[in-house]
This record gives structure tokens, C-alpha cells and sequence, in this order.
């Protein structure tokens, strides 16, 4: 009695405290799309504190179905959410949609019908969105620019693809059966120290400085990123960077990294990644160097004696590693594709172009120092 007491606290608690970090995201980023994942994952994740208790059933009454739904299809939208953080190009599809609805169903089905094969695959595919967040979250992490931001995002992730991992091991060793009780507590105060940090995180930070600082969720516009003030002594810096990439050309390096640039630099990586972030507004490393690659390649493409290079040759050129990176790149920069560019350029019609990467505003903002 006394740990299904504790249990039940435990999980009263985790309610609470996701409840208000879905307000809090809602109320201060709630035209981002990760926010607006993220508020749902919050939901869904209180929804599984309810439904995971030892003894829950739905046998309950039919308040229960609902709940059960949302629970059986937060794995998906946490991968979903994690994608949003992480990846400034990431849209919502259908087919995550669609993902979802299968999982809602399977899952709401399975706690009616006692099937081990189901159970089974709902608990291997909790490890599959797993493993693809904790992907997301290594292979992009680096390249985010806004320091404290970046540990909580990967706290955020990686603390909660562990747990989600840990419950699955745990329903796949059979533990559920033999210790109900012990499990599901255990359960319980995870679930309750994660909402705990991320709700202390969220409250402690002012808003430019939370887990949703950036606009993650909107689309990139086509113009330059804005530029925030530029701290005395950085001009000499931001003009060496300037020279580094437009006049030498680095961003022709293959796999060119913010470590290997702050090398060639002679500063920490910390360092440039506040200057690049600070001094000239962007907030990932790769959409800094991208824009140097795509002027280069819009300047090729309106050279008429370039107009038989393949498209391919002039990406890989400037530093892309292949086409679908470089032609979704391209096309969020200026809306249109390379072909379409090429052609509007040869007929002689304008084009918006920048002489530099380098923004205008940060240009008077420096200018003004």
C-alpha cells in the first residue's frame, strides 16, 4: 500500500510539472512547430504516468481509451519533436502523421487484446524512435551555436531516449510481471526528476536563453539572418572570418567542421561559436558555411560561360558532399531550385543576390564600432 501511495504521488507530481511545461512553451513559443511537438510529447508523457502505473487497465471505464491513445503514440512524437529541435529544415509530414495513427491504434489495441506479438513490436519500436532521436541528437548537436541551449537540448533528448530505452528493456526482461510494483515506481521517479530538470530549466532561463531561443520551427527566410550587437574587439575577428571564407574559400573543405575552422582560426570553438551566433546572427554552423556555398554556386550559375557545367560539379565544388543536401539547401535560400536559377539567370532576369554571406546588418553593425 505504502509504494503504490508513493507511486501515485510520484506520478501526480510528473503530471503537474509536464502540464506546465506545455503552458509554458505554448504561451512563449507557440508558433514554433518544435514548441508545439514539444507541448504534446509534455501531454503524452503525462498521459503515460497515468496509464503505466502498476494496475492500470482499461477495464477502468472508458475515460481511459483516450489516454492510452495519446500514451501509445508519444515515442513517435518525441522522435518527431527531436527532429524539430534539431534540424532547422525539418517540416511535419504526412507519413508522420500517419506513423502516429498506427501506433495510437496498435497500442490502444494491444492494452485490449492479449497478444505478446503485438506487445513485443510496440516495445521494439519504442527502442527504433529511440535510437533515431539519440542519432538526431549526436550527429547535430555540434553544429548548434548557442551554448547553454545546446546542453539542454541534448539533456532534453538524451535523457529521455535512455528512459524510454530502460522501460523497454525492462518490459522485454519481463519485469512488469514478476516486480509490478517496484518497476512501476521506479518508473515514476524518472519520469519525475526528467520533468523536474526540464521544468527548472525552462523557469530559470529567460526566454532568448530557453530551449526554444531560436526559431527552429519556422521556415528560414530567404534574407539575411538579423545580426545582435557585436561585442568590442570582435571586428578584427568577424573581418578575418569574412576574409577566411570569401576570399580563401573555406568552405570548399570537405567536411569542413567548426572545430577544423576554429583551428585554422587560432580560436577555442567556443569562441567562434559565440562569435559566429552573436556577432553575425546565425544559429547552426552549417546553415554559416551553406551560405558561402550556395553564393558561390549562384554565381556560377549566372556565369554564361559556366552554362554546360553540371549542376552536380558546381555543388561539389563548392564544398556540398552530395545533390539532396545541396538542392534543399538551395532552395530554401532562394525559393527556387538550381535549374530554375540557372534558367531565370540566363534570359537576363533579375535575381536576388547578395555580394556576401555576411549580412547586411552586421555590416553596420560593425561599421558603427
Amino acid at each position: 500500500m505504502l509504494l503504490t501511495s508513493v507511486d501515485w504521488a510520484l506520478r501526480g507530481a510528473t503530471c503537474a510539472l509536464v502540464v506546465l511545461i506545455a503552458a509554458t512553451l505554448l504561451r512563449d513559443h507557440g508558433r514554433l512547430l518544435a514548441a508545439r511537438l514539444a507541448a504534446l510529447f509534455a501531454v503524452g508523457t503525462g498521459t503515460y504516468a497515468i496509464t503505466s502505473v502498476a494496475g492500470f487497465s482499461p477495464q477502468l471505464g472508458l475515460w481511459t481509451i483516450p489516454l492510452l491513445a495519446l500514451s501509445a503514440g508519444n515515442n513517435v512524437v518525441f522522435w518527431a519533436f527531436s527532429g524539430a529541435l534539431f534540424d532547422d529544415s525539418f517540416r511535419l509530414r504526412w507519413w508522420h502523421i500517419a506513423l502516429w495513427l498506427v501506433l495510437v491504434i496498435a497500442g490502444t489495441a494491444g492494452c485490449f487484446l492479449s497478444s505478446r506479438t503485438l506487445g513485443l513490436a510496440l516495445t521494439l519500436s519504442s527502442f527504433a524512435f529511440a535510437v533515431l532521436a539519440m542519432a538526431q541528437a549526436v550527429t547535430s548537436w555540434r553544429d548548434d551555436l548557442v551554448e547553454r541551449r545546446r546542453r539542454l537540448r541534448l539533456f532534453v533528448v538524451v535523457a529521455s531516449s535512455l528512459y524510454i530505452g530502460l522501460v523497454a528493456t525492462a518490459q522485454l526482461a519481463g519485469l512488469q510481471r514478476t516486480a509490478p510494483e517496484g518497476t512501476s515506481l521506479g518508473g515514476a521517479a524518472g519520469l519525475l526528476i526528467i520533468a523536474g530538470i526540464v521544468a527548472w530549466s525552462l523557469l530559470s532561463v529567460g526566454r532568448e536563453q530557453s530551449l526554444f531561443a531560436v526559431t527552429t520551427g519556422l521556415p528560414r527566410p530567404v534574407e539575411e539572418p538579423p545580426a545582435p550587437a557585436v561585442e568590442p574587439g570582435d571586428q578584427e575577428l568577424v573581418a578575418k572570418l569574412e576574409r577566411l571564407m570569401a576570399v580563401e574559400r573555406a568552405h570548399r573543405q570537405d567536411g569542413l567542421t567548426i572545430g577544423a575552422l576554429a583551428s585554422q582560426l587560432g580560436l577555442p570553438e567556443y569562441r567562434l561559436r559565440r562569435l559566429i551566433n552573436q556577432a553575425l546572427g546565425y544559429r547552426n554552423f552549417n546553415s554559416f558555411v551553406n551560405r558561402y556555398r550556395i553564393a558561390e554556386v549562384k554565381a556560377a550559375l549566372a556565369d554564361p560561360s559556366q552554362a554546360d557545367v553540371p549542376v552536380l560539379t558546381l555543388a561539389l565544388d563548392a564544398g556540398f558532399s552530395s545533390l539532396g543536401p545541396f538542392n534543399r539547401a538551395f532552395k530554401a535560400e532562394t525559393g527556387v531550385t538550381p535549374s530554375e536559377y540557372r534558367r531565370v539567370a540566363g534570359i537576363g532576369q533579375p535575381i536576388p543576390e547578395s555580394a556576401s554571406p555576411l549580412s547586411n546588418s552586421a555590416r553596420s553593425n560593425l561599421a558603427a564600432h
